[in-house]
């Protein structure tokens, strides 16, 4: 019950001695995270969630995921960046990717792009459906959540009225300020906090997450119990005995190496939007000051059809991490076929995971072979215990390898340049100025 790290086809790309001489560095990185003396250290409340979170505010998500999933056909999850991937990815890898053809309810998000088209294919989602939202933004006044809130706060009010509204909002954000909360506490809108001391991306496991984790019906006990034991084996800087910083020390060696990308790969469909949640945390954590490793994504075998070419022969800038799980959740048993017009009777009396399992071998072989490390984690299954637990796994080796590289692994500088650009050109008052400097760059 655990992530555990296969070096084995690193072989002839890390040696041993590297291995130890870094260690002091992945030493320091967790005093300083554990002792609150490094930077961003007012956004650890991550660090110790999976003992510390909130019992009381845990049941009341679990009282209102029961309510929500009792009156509500379908429901719209508002939020972007961490306010809404780590929620998606958990759903999606438990659920699987199609869950919502056959989920009550429904869960949709939207408030994470400004796609008029995207947002009329939501609302087409709702007519007729009795629904509900969950809107999630600490200040209320994220572009892109605002504005899908805007929208869908008239329908439903319009819909079910004032009173019935606030049995159909629910509010993931600031514990005392901000616009979302002022207006939360005057329509009698249920809320939920987001913790001042943790950042949007490592906020899975609050109630950003938890609420609608809960609602598609997944287990959060066993999401936060697999945390917590991640939490505990982590404890320890010893890279023997710690697999999540010997991960951190690989890639902070491949690094050093000129292998620039880091490519998450999964052979479950499902695990799309894990990947997408992975390249939001290392990438806002990791890529600043000049610094950091590029996170990619794939799904394999589908992408070798279409990556695989660049993979085995193409720059060598690219180490892949491979998520691998050692049981399914379900398997696939391939019969005879009489005809064997396609060839494939050899795979006859089969499961389909043992094709998957040769499949990921052969790609393992063929990858290193064309120089390009893999960093194997094996995990047991793709359940709630084991996801919460490699959730920890992710955010606690970003955070150990941001002060590695000498960053601040918490914030987001970098973030704001599009939204000042955006605003002024979209004539906010108070962004003249930068307009007019703006629209000459553009003619």
């Amino acid at each position: 019950m655990a992530v555990k790290i296969n070096s084995a086809f690193l072989k002839g790309f890390i040696q041993e001695n590297e291995l130890s001489l870094i260690a002091p560095a992945c030493e320091l990185a967790h005093n300083a995270l554990h002792s609150g003396n490094g930077a961003g250290n007012d956004f650890l409340g991550w660090l110790n969630l999976p003992q510390n979170y909130d019992k009381s505010e845990f049941a009341r998500i679990k009282e209102s995921a029961a309510k929500i999933r009792a009156n509500s056909e379908v429901v719209i999850v508002l939020g972007i960046g961490g306010s809404y991937l780590g929620a998606r990815a958990v759903i999606e890898a438990i659920k699987g990717s199609l869950y919502n053809s056959t989920a009550t309810p429904q869960l949709y998000f939207a408030g994470n792009s400004l796609s008029p088209a995207y947002m009329n294919e939501v609302l087409s989602l709702v007519k007729d459906k009795e629904f509900s939202v969950i809107v999630v933004s600490k200040s209320g006044t994220t572009t892109e959540t605002a504005l899908a809130f805007r929208v869908f706060k008239q329908i439903i009010e319009k819909r079910y009225g004032e009173a019935g509204a606030k049995e159909r909002i629910f509010a993931i954000t600031d514990k005392s300020r901000g616009t979302l909360k002022t207006l939360a506490d005057e329509k009698g809108y249920e809320t939920f906090v987001i913790p001042d001391d943790v950042g949007g991306r490592y906020s899975v496991l609050t109630a950003v997450g938890l609420l609608p984790i809960a609602v598609a019906g997944c287990d959060i006990d066993a999401l936060m119990a697999g945390a917590g034991a991640a939490m505990a084996d982590t404890a320890n800087p010893d890279l023997n005995c710690n697999d999540c910083y010997k991960y951190v020390a690989v890639r902070n060696i491949l690094l050093r190496k000129g292998f620039a990308i880091e490519m998450l790969v999964s052979y479950e469909n499902s695990f799309m939007m894990m990947n997408e949640w992975f390249k939001q945390l290392f990438g806002e954590s990791e890529g600043k000051d000049g610094k950091g490793l590029f996170p990619a994504s794939a799904i394999f075998s589908t992408d070798l059809h279409s990556l695989g070419q660049y993979i085995q022969d193409g720059s060598n800038i690219i180490f892949e991490t491979v998520l691998w799980f050692k049981e399914t959740e379900s398997d696939f048993f391939l019969e005879n076929d009489p005809g064997n017009s396609d060839g494939l009777n050899f795979l006859s009396g089969q499961n389909m995971s043992n094709v998957s399992e040769k499949a990921f071998q052969g790609t393992l072989l063929a990858h290193t072979e064309g120089n390009t490390p893999n960093i194997v984690l094996e995990l047991p299954k793709p359940d709630e215990f084991e996801l919460g637990y490699l959730i920890y796994f992710f955010e606690k080796a970003c955070a150990v390898s941001g002060y590695i590289l000498g960053v601040n692994p918490f914030d987001q500088p970098g973030v704001e340049s599009y939204k000042k650009n955006m605003f002024a050109l979209l004539g906010k008052p108070g962004f003249e100025e930068e307009k007019a400097a703006l629209l000459a760059k553009l003619q």
